[in-house]
């Protein structure tokens, strides 16, 4: 999935900054789907046929909060942030899974599940043992909560301990964005960990507890 131009402060490098002499006016967002003011905290749309993120304004992003909206080519990314205290995932689970990494987010699409990290060059797929992860769906219900195409399971593995976020799929690409920005050299150096510390922080404090549907 690509950012459309609206994202590339969080999917694109980091440009050059101009002279100071001749500083180029502030960028005015536009939504991408009428060419008005998006405002500076729009929010985004995807669009599943071409697998893209989508600047919106508020009109256009409520209009496609409706399941028939566009005919279900587009749809609304929505707020919600979630975590689950009460089942947390172990270290020696999230290790089954057998991915190398200490951040990955997990996208269910048209054809299915999918895994990235985030890496200085980009969103990066990487290899996903599905038994392994229906396994933990099914002792973890927040894995299976994500609704396709525009939420993510972000998982966070550090210091000897595993968080798991249900979030909009524009953030994974805020990490991203992130990564590609301030990585420096093989460990990514202090200015990429402090800014991936701050994102996480700002995460937790944002995460509303998961509470799991209830089968009459």
């Amino acid at each position: 999935m690509s950012g459309g131009p609206g994202l590339r402060r969080f999917v694109g490098q980091a440009p050059s900054p101009p002279p100071a002499a001749e500083a180029a006016p502030a960028e005015v967002e536009t939504c991408e789907l009428c060419g008005t003011p998006a405002g500076p905290r729009h929010g985004h749309v995807v669009d599943t046929e071409n697998r893209s993120l989508m600047c919106a304004c508020r009109a256009c992003f409520l209009l496609f909060t409706r399941p028939d909206a566009g005919g279900g080519r587009f749809r609304a990314v929505p707020e919600r942030h979630l975590h689950d205290p009460a089942r947390p995932l172990t270290t020696a689970e999230w290790e089954g899974l057998g991915i190398p990494v200490g951040a990955v987010f997990f996208l269910r699409g048209a054809e299915g599940l999918s895994a990235f990290y985030p890496s200085p060059a980009g969103a990066t797929e990487c290899l996903l043992d599905l038994d392994a992860w229906a396994e933990l769906s099914a002792e973890h219900p927040l894995l299976a909560a994500a609704e396709p195409e525009v939420e993510a399971i972000l998982i966070h593995s550090a210091a000897g301990s595993v968080e798991c976020f249900l979030v909009p799929i524009d953030l994974c690409y805020q990490l991203v964005g992130l990564v590609r920005m301030f990585w420096k050299g093989f460990d990514g150096g202090q200015e990429a960990h402090e800014h991936i510390d701050g994102f996480f922080a700002e995460l937790r404090a944002r995460a509303g507890t998961f509470e799991p549907m209830v089968e009459e």
